[in-house]
């Protein structure tokens, strides 16, 4: 039976680069801490296991499934919660930077590979090359990973509301300068407003917990994860979270699952409605 509210945590979690251990016990606490504050879905920041563009990813990923991904659904069985995370995916002879939903029962339901790469983590990461939806009781979830909702990357999101999607859950990992403060809030264009134009076009939700800590090791060294997970709505931000790179700590977004009536065709005669075409797509 379809549920119509929702609660998600955002685990705003330490990541520490070519620490995995340490990693995947600090999401194991996120986890347990969302179940017990009766969270349906935890959302935990993207490559939480060897932090992203750390360069241990080019040795130590892991399959999917895999020794990181089968914690992760073990302990999501055990806090009967379904989870969404990213981890660096070893696949034969490539690399990537994957989101997995894992199930209350312990079985990933939808894995994702990031498709808009930024350039530094191109050393990396291998791009993706497909995205998919699934059916959950609260409705149809995608997932996507951080810089998919860059506003050069929205077709990707488009893509996903085409899909159906009534929450998009995506594990990022923002960092700025560490000069950067507080006062100097830059997220305001950067995430929040592709948040915002995805959301209001299709009415969905959009989740992304990003990671917190220092930066060490990889293109990126000396910079900062600052947190500010966000929660977005038609109607503006559900939940936010502090923005500081010290703060480790797990959010609430609590909100009803829109209804999405409209399918195919019907969608572009939607968006039409609400001012958007092609054309000013483009401009």
């Amino acid at each position: 039976m379809r549920q119509n509210s929702i609660r998600i945590g955002m685990g705003q979690l330490l990541v520490e680069g070519g620490e995995p251990e340490r990693n995947l016990s600090r999401a194991h606490q996120q986890i347990v801490e969302a179940a017990q504050k009766k969270c349906n879905i935890i959302v935990l920041p993207e490559c939480l296991d060897l932090a992203w563009t750390h360069p241990s990813a080019k040795a130590e990923a892991q399959a999917i499934p895999g020794p990181y991904s089968d914690r992760l659904c073990q302990y999501a069985k055990e806090n009967n919660i379904f989870a969404c995370a990213g981890l660096t995916e070893k696949y034969h002879d490539r690399v990537y930077n994957c989101a997995i939903f894992i199930d209350p029962s312990g079985e990933i339901l939808l894995k994702y590979r990031k498709i808009n790469l930024l350039v530094v983590e191109q050393e990396f990461y291998c791009v993706g090359n497909s995205l998919s939806v699934v059916e959950t009781p609260f409705g149809i979830i995608g997932v996507n990973i951080c810089a998919d909702n860059y506003q050069d990357g929205l077709p990707i999101g488009h893509a996903l509301a085409r899909m159906g999607s009534q929450i998009i859950l995506s594990p990022s990992s923002w960092t700025v300068s560490y000069a950067l403060t507080e006062k100097e809030d830059p997220y305001g264009e950067k995430w929040i407003k592709p948040y915002s134009i995805l959301a209001q076009l299709y009415d969905l939700v959009i989740v992304g917990t990003t990671s917190v800590g220092v930066i060490v090791g990889g293109p990126y060294e000396g910079k900062k994860m600052v947190g500010c997970s966000l929660a977005v709505g038609r109607k503006g931000i559900i939940a936010r979270g502090r923005y500081n790179e010290f703060a480790g700590e797990l959010i609430i977004a609590e909100f009803d699952v829109p209804e999405r009536k409209e399918k195919g065709t019907a969608i572009g005669e939607m968006l039409t409605k609400r001012g958007y075409t092609i054309e000013a797509s483009l401009k």
